[in-house]
């Protein structure tokens, strides 16, 4: 996809970045994207499902700090993460099948609202007790550093980049949906004979997984900006 040049109502250029999406549920996903956008009634807009997605991801933090209470409510979480991610999804989708995009307030609104969801999501995590704040914050941190790294090289290179690797937001959400029945039957694991919190272990591989994801986009893409503005 080949970067689109906006023009501004000031006289101004916005240079429309290529979205790369190499994640495993990625063209399934587009495909009922685009399905759903072309159904959806005309009174559903794009800054409705922003507000849905931020909402859901807000109500999923909740739902965990009360399962601290009450296990049952990571249920009511698996359906915050699905409508989370019918929202989050989206959005974007309808606003171009409808040809109805506002680039540089759908970037801005839409990523702002992802940083705003994640602190929520991973505060409840920590409220939860199924997972220490150690944890969660190690998961919040090296998901604002993998964040801003691609916001980043949005603005750099011109290039989105929505996955890394196979991962997206959307495998993201299923596996969090699969802990949270994993967490109904059982929220330890046993490894080397010594009894963790299941979302501890699973939350320190992510977050290593994370920070070594960063370390290397970064050093690639420090390579790239280097070559492409060599010094005279």
């Amino acid at each position: 996809m080949s970067s689109k040049t906006i023009t501004a109502s000031r006289g101004a250029t916005f240079a429309a970045a290529c979205r790369v999406n190499q994640a495993v549920t990625a063209e399934a996903e587009r495909r009922a994207l685009q399905w759903m956008a072309l159904r959806a009634p005309q009174w559903v807009t794009s800054d409705q499902l922003t507000a849905l997605g931020l909402g859901a991801q807000v109500g999923a933090g909740m739902c965990y700090a009360l399962a601290r209470y009450d296990r049952r409510m990571l249920l009511p979480g698996i359906v915050c993460l699905g409508l989370n991610w019918l929202g989050d999804s989206m959005d974007g989708t309808l606003a171009r099948v409808r040809q109805q995009q506002r680039p540089r307030y759908g970037f801005y609104v839409d990523h702002m609202v992802d940083l705003f969801g994640a602190i929520a999501l991973m505060g409840g995590l920590g409220c939860s007790g199924f997972v220490h704040w150690e944890t969660a914050a190690a998961l919040l941190v090296a998901f604002l550093l993998l964040s801003s790294e691609s916001y980043l090289a949005t603005y750099t290179l011109s290039r989105f980049q929505m996955s890394q690797g196979v991962f997206g937001p959307t495998e993201i959400r299923i596996l969090l949906a699969i802990g949270n029945v994993a967490l109904m039957r059982n929220p330890y694991c046993t490894i080397f004979g010594r009894k963790l919190l299941l979302f501890d272990v699973g939350g320190v591989i992510a977050a290593v997984c994370m920070f070594a994801m960063a370390t290397v986009v970064t050093a690639r893409h420090a390579v790239e900006l280097f070559r492409k503005e060599p010094l005279p």
